[in-house]
């Protein structure tokens, strides 16, 4: 019970900063990002409370399809209010704050099924971290990539809307989403690394199907960033390896989990 009234507080916080961005938005006003940052603040902390509550339910850590996701929407605010400190990124809390209200529901209304527990294997858990990390850096990549797709199409049809005057010029954004790509590559690498280190069979037939979609992943996003700094790439081709990238990561995740969760019990 203590869970689903955090998680129902959360999400009725995080909605609420959502419409006062789109009212903002609508009025033509300047977003408080203080006040943004303050009700975002006091969200994340009534998810984490509600998270710290269906992780820790039995034995070890359980990480199943609702909870995990619930606990990946969390980092990404989480890392996007922080990172809003230093750099205009407040503008993705508009699509990041209704995710992190339907996962906190549904990690808390939803039970796992096949939950997979971790308990007293710390390289094991040590992936996982670092995984998740990945995923979340990512996940504001992919954001970064879509708003940066909306900005590039009004620019290039000459149909400038206010959602576009909303958010920081287009460089700006661009040089912001391959900060981003290049922190998640780099967490990619250490927790495919983690992998091979912890695990005893990366390619085991549970798991093989999994570590080829993160490789291809690791591959087209160090493509994307070679294809940046040594050939100059931007703009459409940025957009379409980025969300290419995300896809199959979301995929080797996501994808797996549900499978073994949901389709292959019944």
């Amino acid at each position: 019970m203590t869970a689903l009234i955090t998680s129902v507080l959360a999400a009725a916080l995080y909605l609420g900063a959502a419409f006062y961005q789109m009212h903002c938005l609508g009025k033509r006003l300047a977003v408080n990002v203080n006040l943004l940052r303050g009700l975002g603040l006091v969200a994340l902390l009534m998810h984490a409370t509600s998270l710290y509550v269906e992780l820790s339910q039995g034995p070890g850590l359980s990480l199943g399809f609702f909870n995990a996701a619930s606990l990946i929407a969390w980092l990404v605010i989480a890392l996007t209010l922080l990172s809003s400190f230093r750099a205009p990124t407040a503008s993705l809390l508009l699509g990041l704050f209704p995710l992190g209200a339907v996962t906190a529901v549904l990690s808390s209304l939803l039970p796992d099924h096949g939950a997979i527990r971790i308990a007293g294997q710390e390289g094991l858990l040590t992936h996982i971290l670092l995984s998740i990390l990945a995923y979340g850096i990512l996940t504001i990549a992919a954001f970064q990539a879509v708003l940066l797709a909306v900005q590039d199409y009004q620019l290039r049809h000459k149909h400038p809307t206010r959602f576009n005057r909303t958010f920081p010029p287009l460089q700006t954004m661009e040089r912001l989403l391959f900060q981003f790509l290049l922190c998640g590559e780099a967490l990619l690498t250490l927790a495919l690394i983690s992998g091979f280190v912890y695990l005893e069979n990366m390619f085991a037939q549970d798991v093989a199907h999994k570590t080829f979609l993160s490789c291809l992943a690791w591959v087209v996003f160090g493509i994307l960033l070679w294809g940046r700094y040594f050939k100059g790439w931007r703009g459409s081709n940025a957009i379409r390896w980025t969300l290419a990238g995300f896809l199959l990561l979301m995929l080797a995740y996501f994808g797996s989990k549900l499978v073994h969760e949901f389709v292959l019990p019944l």
